[in-house]
């Protein structure tokens, strides 16, 4: 049965405003609670945000009572596993069963900021799954050494902790990503897109987990979509191109490394590319279908990101006129 929350973009927004929109989606029923995401940089200047959102949802937990997670955090340039370990096991002890922590293989635009190689896909792959071993066995609670192909852990214990392990969901668009994601994690992350593509990747997951002895169907699949929502179609496509571009570039965007290639390449972009990326419409009744398309597939969770400065106006309008008329499964 699905629930809905509420995305919020630490790369678009200030964290003071952020909290307080949060506050106000928690009250107008954006029941499952929040995507936080992890942004060293904004992907435009446009944008002009990019907060610490370790610090902001240490924050979050106090001003609201619902589940909350990273969307998503990337382990092995910024952060060595260890050190997301300890981050994540201190926000799961301080607001138990509500932060979960969501994993990604990571950007370049946030990541080659230490300097060094930015490797290909496979390798932040592999980076990432053998990360997610190390963090698991730290949630575990015993002392942790390890030596793999990319991370080294000299001795470790997690002395602060929840008593039950903070559930770790893997944001993936790739069958082969998808299918281990099922073995390694307790859920799955992804983003709109065609239902032949959500099916497969839906697919490989459950394959995964059946073959780490897990039953697929208590493992959660979380959606993010995003939309642009104004009072008419001109300001919300106005909202689209001027504040989320990147959302309608068609093509990966992993090894862009700066917010100014990003707002050359910007220059590019068109209204029409936003299609099946971002919805733009003012009309809620085609903001209610295409949710509702997604509730239908059975995701557990379907968070969503406004792309426009909106923010406030948006939370009341689709807590009381597009929230209500959604059937949850």
């Amino acid at each position: 049965m699905a629930k809905f929350g509420y995305a919020a973009m630490l790369e678009q927004f200030h964290p003071t405003d952020l909290l307080d929109w949060c506050a106000a989606a928690e009250r107008a029923g954006f029941s499952a609670g929040f995507m936080v995401s992890e942004h060293i940089q904004p992907w435009t200047p446009q944008q002009g945000q990019a907060a610490f959102a370790w610090a902001f949802m240490g924050a979050l937990g106090q001003r609201t009572s619902l589940r909350f997670g990273t969307a998503v955090t990337c382990p092995g340039f910024r952060y060595h596993p260890a050190v997301i370990a300890h981050a994540a096991a201190t926000l799961g002890a301080m607001y138990p069963g509500r932060f979960w922590l969501g994993l990604g293989a990571g950007e370049a635009i946030n990541e080659h900021v230490m300097g060094g190689q930015w490797p290909e896909i496979g390798v932040r792959s592999a980076m990432l799954f053998e990360a997610i071993v190390v963090i698991t066995r730290l949630f575990a609670g015993g002392v942790v050494r390890h030596r793999g192909d990319h991370f080294t852990l000299e001795s470790l214990r997690l002395y602060t902790r929840p008593e039950t392990p903070v559930p770790v969901y893997v944001a993936t668009a790739g069958p082969i990503n998808a299918k281990k994601t099922g073995r390694f994690a307790d859920g799955m992350i992804t983003v709109g897109a065609a239902d032949e593509k959500i099916g497969m990747l839906w697919g490989k997951f459950d394959e995964g987990a059946r073959e780490a002895g897990k039953d697929p169907a208590g493992m959660p699949k979380l959606l993010q979509i995003h939309v642009s929502w104004a009072r008419t179609d001109e300001e919300a496509a106005d909202n689209a191109m001027r504040e989320w571009p990147n959302g309608g570039m068609p093509f990966p965007k992993q090894d862009i490394r700066n917010p100014e290639d990003f707002a050359a390449m910007a220059k590019l972009v068109r209204p029409e590319d936003f299609r099946n990326r971002v919805l733009i419409s003012s009309d809620l009744r085609v903001h209610i279908a295409n949710i509702q398309h997604y509730a239908d597939m059975g995701f557990d969770e379907i968070h969503l990101h406004n792309v426009g400065r909106n923010q406030a106006e948006f939370i009341e309008v689709f807590g009381a006129e597009v929230l209500p008329e959604l059937r949850l499964g």
